[in-house]
């Protein structure tokens, strides 16, 4: 279907772009690949040039450009050295991206600068630059990687500037979609779970991959939306409500590990579990008992306490007894990590665990050593996430839980939850 098509994308050299590439390639498609890595990266797969040698393999024609798209003058040049070499434009994609999901106050400006020069400047000024050759072509059509406009405060609280710039790509297609309504489609594409690239491994770490799917989900719906014609347009499509709709029911396919519980994506509204939703007091009424070693540590946490003022008692005092008998050198080794706790409500206050000290500690009070990990919640969710009632990373989607710090360590620390499940 989009044999002798040709495709301009943006950060094309790996990860999502890279895969629309070679799915296009495979009708035998032109690709301009606009990205910045034309030498090897230390720590990022892929330059354009690998990246070209595989789409010439799988069964496209390759036109690697060097281009930061925060560069008008790279975007303008790519653009005239793909029509003199292809013969025109007749899709965009808008996928370059940058991201940092930091407070306010802990976003360095330059930071902010990247990410709406990346984000909205960049697809703005890569979309002006394609859009009168695109309006030339039988069948032409813009899709920015971006997400639907939720504009729930939650997705703005902990990371104001990413989530402007994201939404700034999307607000292109709501006003670029009616204004060229007839002549060329523009459309927003998102995914509905975390997907597996290099980005995502630098924010969550090792072992994030479990929870995210392959870049193939992505690739496979945007085909679906650029073999449509120009009137589909001004639509923010999620990849696999999509997929769906076009008769995909094998989802495993997509999972690097099938059948692990894939991480939503930002943006999205997702179904929260009603019954912890339900359980925020506490009390007899809600709270299971404590079992036999639970109820050992928290007598013992008495015990050891001093008096009650010096130590709060409750599930929150209970948990970190618990916590602080299962630490063990094998989690100081793997983790090295400084975790502080906010927390407010009943127990609350500053608590911490430490993995990084030798022999590792947990308790009250602020750590013997500064944090790298801040976390802010309330008690109630904190010992939901600590029993496995809530999932830190479905507590961070929806706002309930706070971070600052080392996002990598925050996610290493699900994993260390996960083996104390059994003990708390």
């Amino acid at each position: 279907k989009l044999a002798g098509c040709t495709l301009f994308i943006t950060g094309a050299s790996r990860g999502i772009g890279k895969a629309i590439a070679l799915k296009a390639a495979k009708d035998g498609a032109n690709i301009v690949i606009a990205a910045k890595t034309a030498e090897p990266h230390p720590t990022l797969p892929g330059t354009i040039y690998t990246a070209a040698e595989e789409i010439e393999a799988a069964g496209g024609k390759a036109l690697p450009c060097i281009v930061n798209v925060r560069e008008e003058q790279q975007i303008i040049n790519a653009v005239e050295k793909a029509v003199k070499t292809f013969g025109g434009i007749d899709i965009l994609v808008n996928n370059a991206s940058a991201i940092s999901l930091t407070g306010t106050l802990e976003t360095a400006t330059k930071k902010v600068n990247l990410m709406m020069d990346v984000n909205v400047r960049g697809t703005y000024l890569t979309s002006k630059a394609c859009l009168p050759h695109l309006r030339k072509s039988k069948n032409p059509h813009i899709l920015n990687l971006s997400p639907p406009m939720n504009l729930s405060p939650m997705w703005f609280k902990n990371h104001c500037a990413y989530t402007i710039s994201k939404y700034g790509m999307s607000m292109c297609v709501l006003g670029m979609a009616e204004e060229f309504r007839g002549e060329v489609a523009v459309n927003a594409l998102w995914p509905k779970t975390a997907i597996h690239t290099a980005a995502m491994d630098m924010l969550g770490g090792a072992g994030i991959e479990k929870q995210c799917r392959k870049t193939d989900i992505l690739a496979d719906a945007a085909y679906c939306i650029l073999t449509k014609p120009k009137t589909f347009t001004g639509n923010f499509i999620i990849d696999e409500v999509l997929l769906r709709e076009e008769g995909v029911k094998d989802f495993d396919v997509y999972a690097i590990a099938p059948g692990h519980p894939l991480m939503p994506d930002f943006f999205l509204d997702v179904e929260v579990d009603t019954t912890a939703m339900k359980q925020e007091g506490y009390g007899a009424a809600q709270e299971k008992k404590l079992s036999r070693s639970q109820q050992e540590g928290a007598d013992s946490a008495k015990a050891t306490a001093g008096s009650a003022a010096a130590m709060p008692s409750g599930p929150v005092a209970e948990t970190f007894q618990v916590i602080q008998g299962a630490v063990t050198e094998e989690f100081v080794r793997s983790t090295q990590g400084v975790f502080q706790f906010e927390l407010s409500g009943d127990g609350g206050g500053t608590w911490y665990i430490d993995l990084k000290t030798k022999g590792g500690s947990a308790g009250f009070g602020k750590p013997p050593v500064t944090a790298d990990v801040v976390m802010s919640m309330s008690s109630a969710d904190f010992v939901k996430m600590f029993t496995g009632k809530l999932k830190p990373t479905l507590a961070f989607m929806t706002g309930r839980l706070k971070i600052k710090g080392n996002m990598a360590l925050a996610i290493k620390l699900e994993k260390m939850l996960s083996q104390l499940n059994s003990k708390l």
